[in-house]
């Protein structure tokens, strides 16, 4: 018995699970950037962070959640994983899904300095500045994508990868933590 065999249930019922979000993340997000669109009163800073992780998660659903189905199909019927779509997956699917999360990182330090810089903020934070941080977190995610052993490249260690993520996302969730934390703390 394989271990795609010992896990089909699990399997189907995953498939299942991320066709459901699928639709819901391409029709719900789509319906974000219309009403983001149209809604004057936001300022013009935070509706394109907005923006930004609406049009990640609506990359989620058109790319990271049919390759990651299509994926498990594979596994279903050859009851083994095929490493073309790990790779497709590595590249593809894990950009706008890094993209999300950096995205959620940006959303919390603009808020955080909102909160504390007061009158200081429509200074510091401009809307050139936020486009080349927007630009940047979708430069940097298409770069750590590029990185998992899946893609292949011989040149770099099976665990840096890894290591490497793992601490990216440490930070990250310890920042946003804190800072969630100061703001909570200052409203």
């Amino acid at each position: 018995m394989t271990a795609a065999e010992s896990l089909y249930s699990t399997l189907v019922t995953n498939c299942i699970f991320n066709v459901f979000l699928l639709y819901t993340a391409i029709a719900l997000n789509i319906i974000t950037i219309q009403a983001l669109r149209k809604t004057p009163s936001l300022p013009r800073t935070l509706k394109t962070l907005l923006l930004s992780l609406a049009a990640s998660d609506l990359g989620v659903g058109l790319l990271a959640h049919p390759v990651f189905v299509a994926r498990l199909i594979i596994q279903i019927r050859q009851n083994t994983s095929d490493n073309a779509y790990d790779t497709v997956f590595a590249i593809f699917a894990d950009t706008p899904v890094n993209a999300t999360f950096f995205s959620v990182g940006a959303i919390t330090v603009d808020r955080f300095l909102a909160i504390h810089l007061h009158l200081r903020y429509q200074e510091l934070v401009t809307h050139k500045r936020v486009i080349a941080v927007v630009i940047s977190t979708w430069v940097i995610s298409a770069f750590l994508s590029l990185l998992f052993p899946e893609v292949g490249w011989d040149w770099i260690p099976n665990r840096v990868p890894g290591i490497m993520f793992v601490a990216i996302d440490t930070v990250c969730f310890i920042t946003t933590g804190f800072l969630h934390y100061k703001i909570y703390v200052s409203v």
